[in-house]
């Protein structure tokens, strides 16, 4: 754009670290030079927030060489009672030779001054803040834009009539006004708030109003009515109509916020200009017998005299040094490249997996034994005494490392007493400790033990100083026992599981030392375990089969001592040397179980979304009824209350129930999603045990069941899984390519109930036991072949059971239904070391 820059003609920095509006650049001969332009009767009207200023403005002819003299002369001032926000000046009411002054406060008053005397002044209707304010000689009438964005006319003998007969100081006057209710002559809504103003009358164009918006300028008649208005593509900054070069228009000038001046003939777009800042007045004269002066003022005090032209650009790009190209050279330049990028590539991952032994080395020891003193606070757990136990983390750099941050996460309601640590390793080879404690803060089960330790750090490198960011993670295990109390064993449940084992059972004495008294033949075959969340789960241990059985009130409270009993059994058999330990899992698949916690946490869900509706409603009746009350308040003839005080109070005590009630509903919500992603767990573990599928299988699983850290109203665990699910069974899981080809949507909305994801994931399982296995590639479709889980044998009854022929099931999921194959179980011989 620098062929069509503003030419400068003179500028100047006014002020010091002021601030300047579009009220504060004033243009014309006042001075009264007598060049036969200017009168003696010309003055200066100056208005402060407190006060109005007249000065009259004379010129010395200067005899040296500091040039002209100019003196200021007070001639009169009001103090003002009210603060003022702008003004606007004119023949008010039809009297010729002179000039009334009328003043817009900030509450809405406008004030009328006849020179030295104060006339009267009258209140604005429906006034809530000030906006621009203007005189039109030819239908003697105030316009303004109003706070509910309305264009607004008021007739000066409709604001003269309202005054009172009674005649008070004038500084009461000031104070309270006076006089009956403003009648508005015409209103025109812009639908928008208006920065300035403008009314003019040229030789060859009748009187219009003009209005600059935020977005739009509009032209209206003396009634009202649009003439014309344009849509502006930039936020605008101000405006000047200033000329009609022809019969019927008006050019008009319009700065924005992109540092342009654009010059308008009414809508039609004629020049463009580049502004060395952003004005916010703009003006035009004569300066120096120099016509068409623009004269632009910014917020910071630029004052800048300029003219439009051209300015065109003798530039010419220098000709490129032609040289021949050694191929050699390159050659050699490019494989050091390749060699930089490729160490890059190797080295500076920025989520390793694995601690950089190079960089910093991370590790996290939880301590045996609980505080000796409980470092947990402010907990919502029944039992008064929660335990604590002190997780230390040590790191240990190699090189010069910069901005580390450690942060630490475990599974809620785990607490931290502290979760961020920062390092400064300026030397290599420092070694820095720190230690916190963990705790149950509520009352229920983690779905997890296992937490995290994340180190961010950057290290410089000779090509950036600043250095690489890079991240570093540490998980460990907490004991089972900072959550769980040795219990006593339950005779009945309601939800029972069974883990099968290809080796001898072991001694849970030996597998949970702590949680059962030694027995006298070290052989223990059942124990029960008390959560310090409330819920109680009994494992028991065959003496003459490979099983395990684990049973409990809740299902979601089966996950955590399930998990912790295979990766014991784990622990021992690698301590034993055995290399072949497996685990399975051959009964029913508890989907139903596993439904049933889905549909509580969606119902939830719901509610939630229902109550934040309510919330929304009872606001805004809340705040419909606090305007309407302010409007019967601020009346000076005020009307009766008509209950509205009631009906306000009825509304807040709502408002406030409403509120507890979300509060209280997120809380649930979040314990309920809790409880789901413990199900989750327990649901892929079985699943994995159940089809014998890998790790990276697991792990496929994983991340489609358990997408989400936290549940929120706007993305909800139903359908990202539901998404998850739906890629599996249109890709690895898909039975032909017609499936393959469908498209699913991409846009995650709440479902309107669960039926749709409850009917994926018995498909999942559908598929898995007719021989469909997960993986990544996209390209071949899962087989058909039916595999029937074999029938299973149960787990020999304990003395805590009746002894009583039961039934167990295999499930097969055929056509999204539970079908299930029965075998009778055999008499064994009871489960010994229980007594009831």
């Amino acid at each position: 754009m620098s062929l069509f820059k503003a030419r400068d003609w003179w500028s100047t920095i006014l002020g010091d670290k002021e601030e300047f509006d579009q009220g504060c650049l004033c243009l014309a001969n006042v001075d009264n030079s007598g060049n036969g332009q200017g009168t003696e009767m010309l003055h200066l009207a100056v208005l402060h927030s407190r006060k109005l200023c007249v000065y009259s403005v004379s010129g010395t002819l200067g005899n040296v060489e500091h040039g002209n003299q100019y003196q200021m002369k007070l001639m009169y001032e009001h103090n003002l009672q009210r603060t003022a926000c702008n003004m606007t000046y004119g023949s008010f009411g039809g009297i010729k030779g002179r000039d009334l002054i009328c003043i817009q406060s900030m509450d809405g008053m406008l004030m009328v001054f006849e020179q030295e005397s104060y006339a009267f002044g009258r209140f604005l209707p429906g006034f809530l803040l000030p906006g621009p304010l203007a005189y039109s000689s030819r239908t003697d009438s105030f316009i303004t834009v109003s706070s509910c964005r309305q264009v607004e006319s008021y007739k000066y003998q409709v604001l003269a009539f309202a005054t009172d007969a009674d005649k008070r100081q004038e500084t009461e006057q000031q104070k309270l006004g006076s006089g009956k209710r403003l009648v508005v002559d015409w209103t025109l809504n812009i639908g928008e708030q208006a920065f300035d103003i403008c009314i003019v009358s040229f030789n060859q164009s009748a009187s219009s109003v003009f209005v600059l918006g935020e977005r739009n300028f509009f032209c209206l008649k003396d009634n009202g009515q649009i003439r014309f208005m344009k849509k502006l593509d930039w936020s605008p900054s101000c405006f000047l109509p200033y000329c009609s070069v022809s019969e019927g228009t008006i050019n008009t000038l319009i700065a924005n916020h992109n540092n342009m001046l654009h010059i308008y003939q009414d809508v039609t777009l004629k020049w463009a200009t580049q502004l060395p800042h952003i004005p916010v007045a703009v003006r035009v004269g004569c300066l120096h017998d120099l016509k068409g002066v623009i004269v632009t003022l910014s917020d910071d005090g630029h004052l800048q005299c300029s003219y439009l032209g051209t300015d065109p650009s003798l530039f010419q790009a220098p000709n490129v040094e032609s040289r021949e190209l050694n191929y050699d050279e390159l050659d050699v330049e490019m494989k050091e490249l390749q060699k930089i990028i490729k160490d890059v590539n190797k080295s500076q991952g920025v989520w390793p997996m694995t601690e950089r032994e190079d960089d910093l080395n991370v590790s996290v020891v939880v301590s045996p034994n609980f505080d000796s003193v409980s470092q947990a606070t402010d907990v919502e757990v029944g039992n008064d005494l929660v335990p604590s136990v002190t997780v230390k983390v040590t790191l240990q750099n190699r090189v010069i490392l910069q901005k580390a941050k450690l942060s630490v996460y475990v599974q809620p309601p785990l607490e931290l007493t502290c979760d961020q640590f920062t390092f400064e390793f300026m030397t290599p080879d420092l070694t820095r400790t720190v230690s916190f404690s963990v705790y149950l803060k509520r009352s229920y089960t983690p779905s997890e033990l296992e937490g995290n330790a994340v180190v961010s750090y950057s290290r410089p490198t000779d090509r950036n100083p600043d250095g690489i960011p890079r991240v570093i993670q540490c998980k460990f295990r907490l004991p089972l026992k900072l959550i769980c109390l040795p219990g006593q064993p339950s005779k009945t449940a309601s939800h029972k599981i069974t883990i099968d084992t290809n080796k001898s059972p072991v001694s849970l004495l030996s597998l949970f030392p702590g949680f059962a008294s030694q027995s006298d033949d070290d052989q223990v075959n059942v124990m029960g375990f008390h959560f310090l969340g409330g819920a109680r789960v009994t494992l028991l241990a065959s003496k003459t089969s490979q099983r395990y059985r684990i049973q409990s009130e809740q299902f979601e409270d089966l996950w955590l001592i399930t998990n912790e009993l295979i990766l014991r059994l784990q622990e021992y058999f690698e301590k034993q040397g055995v290399k072949d330990f497996a685990c399975s899992f051959s009964g029913s698949m508890p989907l139903q179980e596993y439904f049933e916690l889905i549909d509580h946490h969606f119902e939830l869900r719901i509610n939630g979304e229902k109550l934040e509706e309510l919330l929304s409603e009872r606001a805004v009746q809340f705040r419909a009824i606090q305007r309407r009350l302010l409007a019967r308040f601020k009346d000076k003839t005020p009307a009766p209350l008509q209950h509205l005080d009631t009906l306000l109070d009825g509304t807040y005590k709502q408002v406030i129930a409403l509120a507890d009630a979300v509060e209280e509903n997120q809380g649930n919500l979040f314990q309920s999603f809790t409880r789901l992603k413990s199900a989750t767990h327990l649901v892929i573990l079985l699943i994995g045990l159940w089809q014998k599928l890998s790790a990276d299988q697991v792990a496929i699983l994983e991340a489609a069941f358990l997408p989400l850290q936290e549940d929120t109203q706007e993305l909800g665990w139903e359908e990202t899984v539901d998404a998850a699910i739906s890629h599996l069974l249109k890709t690895c899981l898909s039975k032909s390519s017609k499936e393959q080809a469908l498209n699913l949507n991409s846009q995650l909305n709440i479902p309107k109930d669960t039926s749709q994801l409850k009917k994926h994931i018995t498909l999942l399982c559908d598929r898995l036991a007719k021989g469909g296995r997960l993986c990544l590639s996209t390209d071949a479709a899962a087989p058909q072949t039916m595999v029937m889980p074999g029938g299973c044998t149960t787990i020999p009854e304990s003395d805590l059971e009746e002894r009583s022929v039961e039934q167990d099931s295999t499930e097969l999921f055929t056509n999204h239904r539970h079908l299930t194959a029965e075998t009778p179980r055999p008499e064994v011989s009871p489960l010994q070391g229980v007594s009831e």
